[in-house]
């Protein structure tokens, strides 16, 4: 029935212009010989355009998704905290403007800490009807309303349904601009119980609100301008970040870090394109001649900036995710006695008898801040056990992939086929090399291996845990470039960023390419808008809904 109803309002609407071209046509005729004045065929075409008019509009937005609210997006530009806050303004413009015309936008609510019991649980809430859904349901000592107080307050009270009292709270009331989303925002904290929690967002949601979407809070935060795309990510990146360098990394990210040195690279490509097009459109009064000898040295200037920007994405990629490490060598080396030893727990079985680790075991831990994503794979030696052979198989897959290869020697035992196999596999990959059983008689010294390949040597003994402080340390070394900072340093660790440098870098050398090729002044400004374009991806200035959207659903829900 929906779908007859539907084709119905099409044949009606149809039937209806037909019928408006008809009558026009009529008294467009009459107004001919006398019969009709001008001003019944004038108000007869404008009655005929708005019936047109009225099914193109219907037949635009026929679409599923046309029928939902509109999406209104205000990025600030350059002006810092002052941009921001006239940005959060123009918002709450429209906002005032929308309301003034009946229109609505969503007030959203979700439990924002975890579902489990703890000492305390945090409802949100963010739209234009926070406050007056809050002073449906909140009861304190004060008569006045919630709504009546002062903003970046807290109060003391109950949430109530009707009669009915749910809990005990705390209500954090936040205005906007000033807030999280840039939007009127309350916080009601509550005993952090699974069932009074979601008691409360429920009751929340039953006096006016809608559950929020994975991330929407940060989403109205971004697209109500109180933080650029680069510093949403963050957001998501500090809570997932597993040590002390990723959490600063992110941290610095949320104050800005990148967001400054792309606004300083965008500033200078916009002056530039801006000069170029201002100079074809007015020749007489402003010359391009020359003008490619000096914008060659800015783009490669450019060009070195974005440059060591993308030679960070590799150390920022390692202190976001870690360290992938393999532990090879052959049966009995002591490599499952080593993963025990990082790990500070019994987790890889260990015997005397060859070949016991079969299959890849995971750990993450960390060594002086540095975070390891460590397998322990099965000893590498011809076999003919089919299982063990898969493991094997596994343990050299593994290690191709591997960012660190750790290889245990048993230093007690003479090298042989089996170790000169995994030289050879290790010999391009960046690797350290452990002489394990040190406490024993050792056979394997230093110099004897130095013969056959260069890399990174340490003594240990995983039985007695000597040894493993200078793994660290060497880990360490050989990851990072020095001691990591953070006070000017920016680092990369999201791919997309990464992408989007690689491409803008890619732009610029095209117009170094075009300089050198003398092509036109217009060529130039074609691939420096490319450039810009790509940077203002990462900040989110230039970026499609889909995109934002996807970004922001990998958040979890509360945030």
């Amino acid at each position: 029935m929906k779908k007859v109803r539907e084709l119905k309002s099409w044949i009606e609407g149809y039937e209806q212009v037909t019928s408006a071209v008809g009558d026009l046509q009529v008294l467009f005729d009459f107004a001919k010989e006398g019969e009709a004045t001008e001003e019944e065929v004038d108000a007869q075409y404008q009655e005929t355009i708005r019936v047109l008019e009225d099914i193109e509009m219907r037949n635009m937005l026929r679409r599923e998704e046309d029928h939902f609210g509109a999406i209104m997006k205000i990025n600030s530009g350059a002006g810092g905290t002052e941009s921001m806050d006239w940005a959060s303004m123009l918002y709450r413009m429209y906002c005032r403007w929308a309301d003034k015309m009946g229109f609505k936008t969503d007030t959203i609510a979700a439990i924002s800490t975890a579902m489990t019991n703890s000492g305390i649980g945090i409802v949100r809430l963010s739209g234009e009807d926070a406050f007056s859904i809050i002073d449906k349901i909140y009861k304190g000592k004060s008569p006045k309303l919630l709504s009546e107080q002062k903003s970046h307050t807290i109060h003391y009270g109950y949430i109530m349904d009707g009669e009915q009292t749910i809990d005990e709270v705390l209500v954090l009331l936040m205005r906007g601009p000033h807030s999280y989303t840039g939007e009127d925002t309350v916080e009601i904290d509550c005993h952090g119980g699974v069932f009074v929690t979601r008691k409360i967002l429920e009751t929340v949601i039953k006096y006016g609100a809608r559950p929020a979407e994975p991330g929407e809070f940060s989403k109205r935060a971004f697209l109500n301008g109180r933080m650029d795309l680069s510093q949403a990510e963050a957001v998501i990146d500090i809570i997932s970040s597993k040590n002390d360098y990723a959490l600063q990394s992110s941290v610095n990210q949320l104050k800005g870090s990148v967001h400054n040195k792309i606004k300083e690279i965008r500033e200078v490509i916009l002056y530039h394109t801006a000069f170029i097009e201002s100079a074809l459109d007015d020749p007489e009064h402003i010359s391009v001649d020359g003008y490619g000898d000096s914008l060659l040295g800015v783009v490669k200037d450019l060009q070195q900036k974005i440059q060591c920007l993308l030679d960070t994405a590799d150390d920022g990629r390692i202190i976001k995710e870690g360290i992938k490490t393999v532990i090879v060598g052959k049966p009995n080396a002591g490599k499952s006695s080593l993963m025990n030893v990082l790990v500070g727990e019994e987790k890889a079985i260990v015997t005397e008898i060859a070949g016991t680790t079969r299959d890849v075991l995971e750990e993450n831990i960390q060594l002086q801040g540095v975070s390891l994503n460590i397998m322990d794979t099965a000893g590498i030696r011809d076999t003919s056990d089919i299982v063990e052979k898969i493991g094997v198989d596994k343990a050299k897959e593994n290690a191709e992939k591997a960012d660190l290869i750790i290889y245990v020697v048993d230093a007690s035992r003479p090298l042989d086929e089996n170790d000169h196999e995994i030289i050879e596999m290790i010999r391009d990959k960046k690797a350290v090399i452990l002489l394990n059983k040190s406490d024993l008689s050792t056979v394997v010294d230093k110099k004897a291996l130095e013969t056959l390949i260069t890399k990174p040597m340490i003594d240990i003994s995983a039985k007695e845990e000597t040894g493993i402080h200078e793994l660290e340390s060497t880990l360490k070394e050989m990851f990072y470039h020095g001691d990591i900072s953070f006070n000017d340093e920016v680092y990369i660790t999201n791919i997309r960023h990464k992408t989007a440098l690689a491409d803008a870098l890619s732009s610029l050398k095209k117009v170094e390419e075009s300089i050198e090729n003398q092509m036109p002044e217009d060529f130039f400004t074609i691939d420096l808008m490319d450039a810009y374009e790509s940077l203002g991806s990462i900040t989110g200035e230039t970026i499609g809904e889909d995109l934002v959207n996807e970004i922001f659903s990998k958040f979890c829900m509360g945030k």
